[in-house]
């Protein structure tokens, strides 16, 4: 192959093939004692110091090993160059690599020995991988290889690879791959819910169908086998179908299903908890005044308490309000907040950055699909709808979100028209937006009611999606690996970043500026110290004990607060119970007036029947009586004119004479 030719073939490779071609001609990928050498010989201590720190920081990551301590000085250069880089991703690290090759020594590509390279894995040195050492400056540090992946599927291993328990070696960035799942597969849904605990998936309902489900399935996330959860007869028996609610993780080994659509929907919303030792579902008994029934809402865990936004009711009304269930006290609140809140939606998405701030995106109406940002302070309890930049994203409902870090990624979705192709992640610290990767075709990815969680994969975070509706019902499972890195220089606490942070930075020898030719597009400044710079070596280590100690007084401060609201919280519950106790002695007495007062109205009720019944017989006896004087009174007469006839028959002659009356014998003899 002529140079020229060579010079096309290795400038037109792709990332991160690229790379590997830079890092072997560079000296980073001969034999030990040969890359050495050849690293010294090409280029000066600073360049070679830098690009060391690079090769690190792609192939094995972050800095993550402890300082040298009696070492030589060229030992804590290279440890200080490499830890200066912070949590750059791999992939920015390969193009600033290349990036600086190309500065330093423009021909290279003209002068490599190969056009293709194999690559070199991004595995961190500190989770036990498969490593072989590399001397440079007689010193080893590890170097990792991996076996490139065709259309984000994994091909043949080698000897050198970091091989996984079932998935095999995911070996590049932003690509999703398929699982060799095993198992009984659940059955295809959306609008379920999903949440991780001990690196095990757990899936609770959603619809299949047109109808609600109830069943609990788990994932192993190690030997990706599926397997269906036995529920135990608790004391609610069978727990009632369900959709579009979420399932959170608590306690360490419990599961709460918040919300959701049911086929008969109570008037408040009810949290169901699952126990996975008992493997019992119970309600959740709380306090306070609970919003209305709802599905579609966000739960967001802030702390130790539940942020509940939005949703739409039982009356197919939507929702904007906001409410917080504080998991200690089991107490509900509705939160008043100031400025304009998002408009009623459902099926949208939020996270939580920095403690403080619930960032909700996307979502829908009836008829309408967003894609506005709001943000809420939970400090000032105050709405803002900032600017976003970058490549903002289409509208969209029914996305399923992660955070990694600072980093919030959102995958799937609809428009009411068709599923959304591009997964999107924000920077929640500069609000900038970029596109991870692209689906193509109607796959599951690029579905509507999907769920995505967050696990780790061999010392990595990976996302895991499952389920999703896009004309069918899916049941597949599909893992990506982000190449952004969990960072925590938050532009929302730039008054709280200690200058200590920053002092790899700030150094003032070898400075480089370049360019990131990475998916955020940013400007980056990368220093490298001194290969005899033992000053600042200790202005770092000063500052590093000012900053540990600052951190340790703000970690005191923060103990004294937490006991200080723990030892409220069992003063309110120890209140709570006392007030329990009060109102279950008031309530047996109650009882138990209730109890005399019937006692005493059943007796009432006898003397009431018995007065009437003696009222009856004493008008009955008034009757009597009456009879018995008329009777007397008759009886009376009967016998005084009897005397009186008795008496006129027995004084007939002197008394008729006197009266002037005939004698009758007189009258009889004549």
């Amino acid at each position: 192959m002529s140079a020229a030719a060579m010079a096309r073939a290795v400038s037109g490779l792709a990332y991160p093939e690229r790379f590997y071609a830079a890092s072997t001609y560079a000296g980073f990928g001969g034999s030990p004692n040969s890359a050495a050498k050849g690293v010294r010989s090409k280029f000066s201590n600073d360049v070679a110091l830098l690009l060391y720190a690079l090769y690190q920081q792609a192939t094995v990551g972050p800095c993550d090993i402890p300082k040298p301590r009696g070492w030589s000085p060229i030992e804590q250069s290279k440890w200080t160059s490499w830890n200066g880089l912070g949590n750059i991703a791999s992939t920015e690290a390969m193009r600033l690599f290349v990036k600086i090759l190309e500065e330093e020594d423009p021909g290279w590509y003209s002068r490599t020995s190969n056009s293709v390279v194999e690559p070199v894995v991004d595995v961190e040195v500190n989770h036990h991988s498969k490593v072989e050492t590399v001397t440079e400056n007689e010193n080893s540090f590890p170097e990792t290889k991996t076996i490139p992946a065709e259309n984000g599927y994994i091909s043949e291993t080698q000897d050198k690879d970091v091989v996984s328990e079932g998935l095999g070696v995911v070996s590049v960035y932003d690509q999703w791959v398929a699982p060799p799942v095993s198992g009984t597969r659940p059955k295809g849904r959306y609008e379920h819910g999903a949440a991780v605990i001990d690196d095990k998936m757990y899936v609770f309902g959603g619809n299949h169908n047109g109808r609600y489900l109830n069943d609990l399935q788990v994932l192993d996330l190690r030997s990706w086998m599926w397997s269906k959860v036995e529920v135990q007869a608790g004391t609610e028996g069978a727990i009632t179908p369900c959709a579009g609610h979420s399932l959170i993780p608590w306690d360490g080994n419990k599961l709460l299903s918040i919300a959701g659509h049911t086929k008969d929907p109570s008037e408040t919303l009810q949290v169901k908890v699952f126990d996975l030792q008992t493997r019992t579902w119970s309600t959740l008994k709380t306090y306070g005044k609970p919003p209305v029934s709802r599905g579609g809402q966000s739960v967001t865990t802030v702390g130790s308490t539940l942020v509940i936004f939005g949703g739409q009711d039982a009356k197919r009304s939507l929702l904007n309000d906001l409410h917080i269930l504080d998991l200690e006290t089991m107490t509900w609140d509705e939160m008043d907040t100031l400025g304009v809140p998002p408009s009623p939606r459902s099926d949208h998405a939020a996270a939580v950055h920095a403690e403080r701030y619930l960032l909700i995106f996307g979502g829908g109406s009836h008829a309408t699909c967003f894609n506005d940002l709001h943000v809420l302070d939970l400090q000032t309890m105050e709405w803002s709808r900032p600017t976003q930049q970058g490549e903002i994203p289409s509208p969209r409902a029914g996305h399923a979100g992660v955070t990694v870090g600072e980093n919030w990624f959102l995958v799937g979705g609809g428009d009411n028209k068709s599923g959304v192709s591009e997964n999107v992640v924000l920077n929640m610290s500069t609000l900038v937006w970029s596109v991870v990767t692209t689906v193509q075709g109607h796959i599951p990815l690029a579905s509507e009611g999907s769920s995505l969680v967050l696990s780790s994969f061999n010392g990595e975070d990976i996302l895991v999606s499952f389920g999703g509706y896009n004309g069918r019902y899916n049941n597949e499972v599909n893992v990506l690996k982000p190449s952004h890195k969990s960072t925590f220089k938050s532009k929302m606490m730039e008054s709280q970043v200690p200058d200590s942070v920053l002092a790899v930075q700030n150094a003032t020898n070898a400075t480089r500026d370049v360019e990131s030719i990475g998916q955020e597009g940013k400007i980056r400044e990368i220093v490298m110290d001194n290969v005899d710079s033992e000053p600042m070596i200790n202005k770092v280590e000063e500052t590093n004990e000012r900053l540990l100690a600052a951190l340790k007084g703000e970690k005191e401060e923060l103990v004294s607060s937490l006991s200080k609201e723990k030892m409220q919280t069992l003063q309110l519950k120890q209140e709570l119970m006392e007030a329990e106790n009060r109102n279950t002695d008031l309530y047996k007495e109650l009882q138990s007036v209730r109890s005399q007062l019937a006692s005493e109205q059943s007796r009432c009720f006898k003397l009431e029947v018995d007065v009437a019944e003696m009222r009856q017989k004493l008008q009955t006896m008034e009757i009597l009586q009456k009879e018995l004087e008329l009777l007397q009174r008759q009886n009376a007469a009967s016998e005084q004119a009897a005397l009186s006839a008795k008496q006129r028959q027995s004084s007939g002659g002197m008394w008729g004479w006197l009266a002037g009356t005939p004698n009758q014998h007189v009258d009889d003899d004549d």
